[in-house]
């Protein structure tokens, strides 16, 4: 069955592969780390306060209640389980999973990327909080828009660099 799977189509096996490991994924997530751990509290409670170190690097009186930070003045920013960024992590990593590439740039890639990832998440959050002291509709609508753009295109970008420097094709010319 292995012998068959590499005879196919290289696109058709990355597809297949990043479909399997996304399936694999939704259901390791959602019947057990979701439900049975504090993955998503912990990874929002990361994020919150790096968000509140940066925003006060910045001179903002930042507070955390729970789930919200917020900027003195202002009613705060809820971290949902869909804001930490994890489904972020699983999509970026089942990319490069996928590709074709050498194990060991992908043993340190994959983590490289993610701290990327998280950094950027962190960058968003602060700057949708400051956004907030000024208008929520523009608070909002970058929240849904803008940064929705941002944090896919960005993982996109590392998936064409990672394509780019440590694939099989690599070798032969870049492919973007």
């Amino acid at each position: 069955m292995l012998s068959q799977f590499k005879n196919i189509s290289p696109v058709y096996r990355f597809l297949i592969l990043f479909a399997a490991l996304s399936l694999g994924w939704y259901l390791l997530y959602n019947f057990i780390l979701k439900p049975y751990t504090n993955l998503d509290i912990a990874v929002i409670d990361l994020t919150a306060t790096i968000t509140k170190g940066m925003l006060e690097t910045f001179g903002h009186t930042t507070f955390i209640e729970g789930r919200l930070i917020r900027i003195a003045g202002t009613s705060g920013l809820w971290i949902g389980d869909n804001c930490n960024a994890i489904s972020l992590f699983a999509l970026f990593a089942g990319f490069i999973i996928s590709f074709p590439g050498n194990l060991i740039s992908k043993a340190w890639f994959i983590p490289l990327g993610i701290i990327l990832i998280f950094i950027l998440n962190c960058i968003r959050m602060m700057i949708l909080a400051v956004m907030d002291t000024y208008s929520r509709s523009w608070t909002e609508f970058n929240h849904t828009y803008t940064f929705t753009v941002i944090m896919y295109a960005f993982i996109f970008l590392l998936w064409i660099y990672w394509i780019n420097r440590y694939s099989p094709l690599a070798k032969n010319k870049h492919v973007v």
